[in-house]
């Protein structure tokens, strides 16, 4: 059995490594995260200059799955090519920077510098933080991502990606295929958080986290259907050779064959690393080659996309 993937000559071991965001905003937590299972090593979502985010409380999780309003506090662009060779010499397997720019320029900076990294294997520009207040997903339009894709593109030498917000309609799925499918990334991340969701503590009669009025991204079990929509939709329209990577909801091997299933090529785990630490990587691989085995699967290329519907 090979659980092997491979996204523009970058090579996974396996399809199973970390979200940007939890626990992989210092060198220590990347570290930890080089340490696990993971697959690969993702660094957190970067902005030309450090930040410390938003106020605390602005992390909350229940049962379901969580709430986070965390405004993006990273350590800038600049410490995260400077942890890149470290990572890559210590654990030899692929690093992965997230850039999220508060302007084009911001981007087109970020992406020029981590593309002169020799030892980074590709890039994740994210058009989806739903937690900067006052600042709108650009991922929702289309002309506003086109321009910022293109403008990207022309300084990237590194494997792109696009880290995407979650679509509900059909005419906003075909939308931003349109505009995926003219520049051919080499990925894309379905999905990033469901923004401005609420999550109330009844005998407290409060929000449960501080920034935005309580509102803030929601991940978890919450966002699972969600997410294997995005990936089924985004399979369906994407031209073949953009990989689709699944976020969302992901605890279990079964989530990640349901996801395989739907199309993607590999998925990343955030709110259960969070949850659980890093031995969901290894479990959640584990219990993915048992579930293959069961089915008699030797590889995913076997059953990647195969979903039926029923007739």
């Amino acid at each position: 059995m090979t659980l092997s993937v491979e996204i523009n000559k970058v090579k996974f071991p396996h399809p199973v490594f970390n979200a940007a965001g939890p626990k992989d905003v210092t060198l220590d937590e990347l570290m930890v995260i080089g340490r696990s299972q993971s697959s690969a090593i993702l660094m957190k979502s970067c902005t030309l200059e450090p930040r410390d985010g938003n106020p605390e409380p602005r992390y909350y999780e229940d049962e379901f799955g969580s709430i986070n309003s965390m405004g993006l506090p990273n350590k800038g662009y600049q410490e995260y090519g400077k942890y890149t060779p470290i990572l890559k010499a210590t654990f030899k397997k692929p690093v992965i920077a997230s850039v999220s720019g508060m302007k084009i320029e911001d981007n087109v900076k970020i992406i020029k510098f981590f593309s002169t990294i020799q030892e980074l294997d590709m890039i994740e520009l994210n058009l989806s933080c739903p937690n900067l207040p006052g600042k709108p997903q650009i991922g929702y339009d289309a002309d506003a991502s086109d321009k910022l894709i293109r403008s990207v593109k022309d300084v990237c030498s590194k494997p792109l990606g696009l880290k995407l917000p979650p679509y509900f309609d059909f005419v906003h799925f075909e939308q931003m295929a349109k505009v995926i499918n003219k520049h051919t990334p080499d990925f894309v991340t379905c999905i990033n958080s469901l923004g401005n969701g609420l999550i109330i503590d009844a005998m407290k009669e409060e929000t449960v986290i501080k920034p935005k009025g309580g509102f803030g991204g929601i991940g978890g079990d919450y966002c699972k259907p969600t997410a294997l929509a995005n990936v089924r939709k985004f399979y369906e329209l994407l031209n073949k050779d953009i990989a689709i990577i699944g976020c969302g909801g992901i605890k279990s091997g079964i989530d990640v064959f349901e996801f395989i299933l739907a199309g993607a090529s590999a998925v990343q785990i955030g709110t259960h690393y969070l949850k659980e630490g890093p031995s969901v990587f290894e479990r959640c691989v584990k219990e993915l080659e048992h579930m293959m085995k069961k089915k008699k699967y030797s590889s995913l290329d076997e059953f990647r996309g195969t979903l039926k519907v029923i007739e």
